[in-house]
């Protein structure tokens, strides 16, 4: 199963994918799509099998698409927060980035294979229906399962120590970035990877069965 990981950061979503792959007994090659150098390394350190671009994913997916099976996709996501609103008066304001929607509207309309678009809880109405699960909306081909197994951040976000409890969440090192993006914005923005996990097995289920029904319709 090919799948390709777009602005795969660190691999929050992908830290559990190899288990889920092994107890299916699927073989998966993954390929992520990081702009950043220096956690396309770090990325690269923590999966040495998968394949590591570094590049526009929103570029990439459009000229790559049909190469794979499943495509999951974390597009940036603070000019879509509902921070933008508490901090309306501390921040330069931006428009909402629409590269989101585009690949939404995208993949939908031509992809052929599954998929999931992840991003947080706008601070407007969603543009396009999305499935809310836990603290964020999955844009997906895929019927997601209502309990993904998010777990729980409270707390951690206002600790003194905020970076040292994300790295135990995460269990990564965030102390071994050392590129231009600020650490604690790195380890809060990494999806927990309990919910990438429950997506990809529900993915990986999809995948072996169109996979079965494909051969029973061969024979």
């Amino acid at each position: 199963m090919k799948v390709l990981n777009l602005y795969a950061c660190l691999g929050g979503n992908r830290y559990k994918w190899d288990e889920v792959a092994k107890e299916k007994g699927i073989e998966i090659e993954v390929t992520a799509v990081e702009l950043d150098p220096e956690a396309a390394r770090l990325y690269q350190e923590r999966f040495p099998n998968d394949t590591v671009i570094v590049a526009d994913a929103h570029q990439y997916l459009l000229d790559h698409y049909k190469e794979f099976d499943f495509i999951w996709s974390s597009p940036p996501c603070p000019t879509h927060s509902r921070l933008c609103i508490s901090n309306k008066n501390k921040i330069a304001m931006k428009y909402p980035e629409m590269s989101l929607y585009q690949e939404v509207i995208f993949l939908e309309n031509f992809f052929t294979g599954k998929y999931v678009v992840e991003n947080v809880i706008p601070y407007y109405e969603p543009l396009i229906i999305a499935q809310k699960r836990g603290r964020h909306l999955y844009w997906s081909n895929i019927n997601l399962p209502t309990n993904i197994n998010e777990r729980p951040t409270i707390g951690i976000s206002t600790a003194k120590n905020e970076v040292k409890k994300l790295c135990e969440f995460h269990d990564f090192d965030f102390y071994k970035y050392k590129g231009s993006q600020p650490i604690n914005k790195m380890a809060r923005n990494l999806v927990d990877y309990e919910a990438g996990r429950t997506i990809f097995e529900v993915a990986l289920g999809v995948y072996n069965q169109n996979k079965n029904t494909n051969q029973l319709t061969i024979f």
